[in-house]
């Protein structure tokens, strides 16, 4: 048994039990349960309460938690063995002990954890052993506990052990509560024997593999703005993966013991400590604040945690900016003290290939079989199927081996040795002002960064490693930044170095299928090397207040000469990172058709060269937002943007240059020959029905569904749904009779039916027809197929164009703002733009994205007596930008302050229906 417990309030409730003996055993129970329970959660409440008026650290807290939860668990065994269950006179088999396994075994407990128990037996279970098992569990689910148990023999703990690395691992970190203390020594002791002590390697694979594993499911990147806690990558997890290989190989118990073994040095122990409590404390307010096992970092509760942990805001940077560069910089110290210790696990044990990392499908291999020396004193060699540095290399003589070594990264797409990276750490102050400015040092950086093979693991390597901010100091201000928003997946310098990653696989052809006009366009680029410079600084100027683009482009004037470009290189970097955003605002906020949409994208372009150029920075720079960001509307909307600029810059004659007469009549022609069911004069009749606009605004496919829609003639509306695949859309038309009011409330039954309006149309024929056409997809950015769907979508814009439903008030009831989003502020903006367009006043609106908001905008239009022609959508994150063509009741632009001043203030309102209301 274990020792007398200290008098304390749980001895006291223990006594209580005690001293009634009354009653069956159920009762007994009970009463224990009932009564230690209440001293159970009135310890956890004071734990809680400190830690909620302090807060500072989360290991302090879970092991108070632990110790209670430990009393608890001693003084139940003590009623089941010495009350319930009492036995005088013990067999060898009716013995047991309680052990501590899981988090709970390392003596940690966060506010919502699981308590693991293992119910450890010398033999085959006895019957009074199940009977106390019972009536422990029992008592602990009667307080709500949620309790992870398993009842082994020694045996077959052993045998378990074997053949289920889980249970492995859950072994080799327990901890006796109570009971019998010889039993579990001899556990202890035999697990080591028999076991630990030999199958070293074959655990540190598995444990590395299953953290790979782990950090693919969790998205790959420790830098995810709303990371897991627990198993993303730089996570605990991964810090506890750490000290279980170093217990299984070390038999270490703390990271001291580390440090006496010569892992790690005191510093890097100091670091893990430092690590390890501002994770723990990360996740004890992550439980604390949701009354749950909440292990991802959602922003909402970014937001309270920064404040929780006392981070204010500074230097132009939001509290939680700030508290969450502190978690990514922890993140990324995780991963340098995994470096060092699968190197020093390597060197010490022999464990081969004590790393995960693996070269890119798409990346040419063979110079690795053939690698030769990279120019400089020492070859880069090939060791266990990694690049290493030779021993006997001395940095400090020849610093620019750190250079040559992510070069020969960069071009044979190899992993790095984690020795060779721990050395490169240690040498971080010879990259000095002498050191950037040598001519040497300038040229290998632009070919590790233009390196053909694989630049975006160097870069990664470098930035883990801090060479490239040491290279380029600028660089290190965007170092684990975030972008409060739900738009960005990333911290803006992984964000950068994926983008230069996506670059790199359109040039391997890796991205040929999906994006055929990009892998084109990358073969024989003049300006290669300047391209690969601007993206690597296109987002350098953020996280000030002045405008990210103008800023990035007077810090790309000044970097470019220094890292040795020619000033006609500098010149073609700046302007790409000035207007790295106009051709993805420009595609998606803006009328394609419009020929002056056309005109003035080109004016501001003014070559091909930059054209191409700036479609291959405006991919990458969109692809690595983050997953799902991409899709076919935005692939199609930039390609079709490509064409007609390049088209008006090559001299040629694109759609949108065409005279408008001309582009009509080739539409009109197109349509007759779509038209061959029909006789000549009803085709006459029918294109005689619409003003000249409607022919410059939509594809003949379009042209045709509606003929076709209007030949049907009658009261009731005509609705033709087709696919196109290519943009990931469904085309949705409807025609009807005009009437004031008829786009917003299209729009609001759209929403109800859970479509997303990505593009729209509107005409009015001479007899007044409306015919309205919407480009729709689905919440996941794919084309709106399912006919189920489509069918309730029917219903639903039927019903409402009936006036049987109205939709501003279901959507008003539905559009809840969730949790994890409200703390975004998207500032409602709206701008006029008569210069956009030849014939229409361009309105553009800015707003918090939610349901129903074309809809609410489209009202506010309607209730202006301002006609909308064209509606194009965007979303980013949180926020939507609408954009719409829009002319007055006469068919004239908005030009009057005072009508632009009404308008303004209704959408205003529209957008920010709180703030109107308030």
């Amino acid at each position: 048994m274990s020792p007398p417990l200290k008098l304390s309030a749980f001895d006291q409730a223990l006594e209580a039990v005690f001293a009634d003996s009354s009653g069956p055993p159920e009762e007994i129970r009970k009463r224990a349960s009932e009564s230690i329970g209440r001293v159970l959660r009135e310890a956890r409440a004071g734990v809680l309460a400190d830690f909620e008026a302090h807060g500072a650290d989360g290991v302090e807290a879970g092991r108070a938690l632990s110790a209670i939860q430990d009393t608890a668990v001693s003084l139940l065994f003590e009623v089941a063995a010495r009350r319930l269950h009492r036995n005088a006179i013990p067999t060898s088999s009716e013995r047991m002990a309680l052990v501590a396994v899981g988090g709970y075994g390392r003596g940690l407990l966060a506010p919502a954890s699981d308590v693991d128990l293992l119910f450890l037996t010398p033999y085959k279970q006895t019957a009074w052993g199940e009977s106390v098992i019972e009536s422990i569990l029992y008592a602990l689910w009667d307080m709500k506990l949620k309790v992870g148990h398993a009842s082994r023999s020694v045996d077959e703990c052993l045998r378990q052990a074997q053949g289920d690395m889980t249970i492995r691992t859950s072994l080799l970190e327990t901890r006796l509560i109570c009971g019998d203390a010889a039993l579990y020594e001899e556990m202890r002791g035999r697990l080591w024997s028999e076991l630990f002590t030999r199958t070293g390697p074959e655990f540190v694979a598995a444990k590395l593999e299953e953290r790979a594993e782990r950090h693919k499911r969790a998205g790959g990147s420790r830098y995810l703005l709303e990371p897991n806690v627990k198993e993303s990558k730089g996570g605990l997890r991964d810090l506890q993966s750490l000290f279980w290989i170093a217990k299984y190989l070390y038999e270490a118990d703390s990271v001291e013991d580390l440090v006496a073994k010569e892992v790690f040095t005191a510093a890097r122990a100091r670091q893990f400590g430092r690590a390890e409590v501002f994770l723990w404390t990360v996740r004890f307010w992550l439980h604390l604040l949701t009354g749950r096992a909440q292990e991802q970092l959602t922003f909402d509760l970014q937001l309270e945690i920064a404040e929780r942990m006392g981070f204010r805001a500074r230097g132009g940077r939001r509290a939680v900016e700030r508290f969450m560069k502190r978690y990514f910089h922890t993140a990324k110290t995780v991963g340098d003290l995994t470096r060092i210790f699968c190197s020093a696990i390597e060197e010490q044990h022999k464990v081969e290939r004590a790393d995960v990392d693996r070269p890119r499908p798409w990346i040419f291999r063979g110079l690795l079989s053939r690698l030769k020396p990279p120019g400089g004193v020492a070859e880069v060699k090939i060791e266990r199927g990694r690049l290493a540095l030779e021993p006997e290399l001395d940095l400090k003589a020849h610093p620019l081996e750190i250079l040559r070594f992510f070069k020969a990264v960069a071009d044979t797409g190899a992993p790095a040795h984690p020795a060779a990276l721990k050395r490169i750490r240690e040498n971080l102050r010879l990259i000095d002002a002498d050191f950037r400015e040598n001519p040497e040092a300038k040229e290998l950086f632009l070919e590790i960064l233009s390196s053909r093979g694989d630049p975006e693991r160097a870069l990664r390597l470098m930035s883990e490693t801090e060479v490239l901010s040491r290279f380029l100091p600028e660089f290190r201000w965007i170092v684990a930044m975030m972008q409060f928003n739900m738009y960005h997946h990333y911290t803006v310098d992984e964000h950068t170095i994926t983008a230069i990653g996506v670059m790199s696989r359109i040039e391997h052809g890796a991205l040929k299928e999906e994006l055929p006009l990009s892998t084109r366009l990358a073969k024989g680029l003049e300006g290669r090397r300047a391209l690969y410079v601007a993206i690597l600084l296109h987002d350098i100027g953020k996280g000030h207040a002045e405008d990210h683009s103008i800023l990035g482009e007077r810090v790309a004037l000044k970097v470019c000469p220094r890292l040795g470009l020619s000033p006609e290189e500098t010149e073609t970097v700046a302007w790409l990172v000035r207007w790295h955003l106009l051709m993805s605002d420009v595609a998606q906020k803006r009328d394609l058709s419009d020929i002056e949409t056309i005109r003035n994208f080109a004016s501001t372009v003014q070559s091909r060269e930059r054209l191409r150029m700036l479609l291959l920075l405006t991919v990458c720079d969109i692809r690595a937002v983050g997953p799902n960001v991409w899709n076919g509307w935005k692939a199609e909307l930039l390609r079709n943007l490509y064409r007609e600029a390049d088209a008006l810059l090559s001299g040629g004659h694109s759609a949108a240059s065409e005279t408008r007469q001309a582009r009509e009549e080739a539409a009109k022609a197109a349509l007759r020959a779509r038209l061959t069911d029909w006789p000549p004069e009803r085709i006459d009749r029918f294109l005689d029905r619409h003003y000249p606009s409607y022919w410059l605004g939509l594809e003949t496919d379009m042209h045709e569904a509606h003929a076709r829609m209007l030949a049907e003639g009658g009261e009731e509306p005509h609705m033709h749904v087709d696919h196109d695949p290519a943009r990931a859309t469904t085309r949705l038309s409807l025609s009807m009779n005009d009437h004031p009011g008829l786009f917003a409330r299209m729009t609001g039954a759209i929403a109800l039916a859970g479509a997303n309006v990505v593009d729209a149309k509107s005409f009015t024929t001479s007899d007044g027809m409306a015919l309205n056409s919407f480009w729709i997809q689905d919440d996941e950015g794919g084309a709106y197929e399912d006919p189920d769907r489509i069918a309730r979508l029917r219903n639903t814009l039927f019903r409402t164009l009936r006036g049987e439903i109205l939709p501003r008030q279901e959507l008003r009831r539905r559009a809840k703002i969730r949790k994890r989003e409200q703390g975004f502020v998207v500032a409602p903006h709206v701008a006029f733009d008569n210069d956009a367009s030849e014939f229409y006043t361009v309105v553009e609106a800015t707003g918090r994205d939610r349901l129903g908001l074309l809809h609410e905008l489209a009202r506010a239009f309607a209730e202006e007596n301002v006609n909308i022609f064209a509606a194009v959508i965007a979303t980013y994150g949180e926020r939507a930008v609408d954009s719409f063509y829009v002319k007055d009741l006469f068919g004239h632009k908005i030009t009057q302050e005072s009508k632009r001043k009404s308008l303004e203030r209704r959408l205003r309102a529209a957008l920010a229906p709180e703030e109107a209301e308030g």
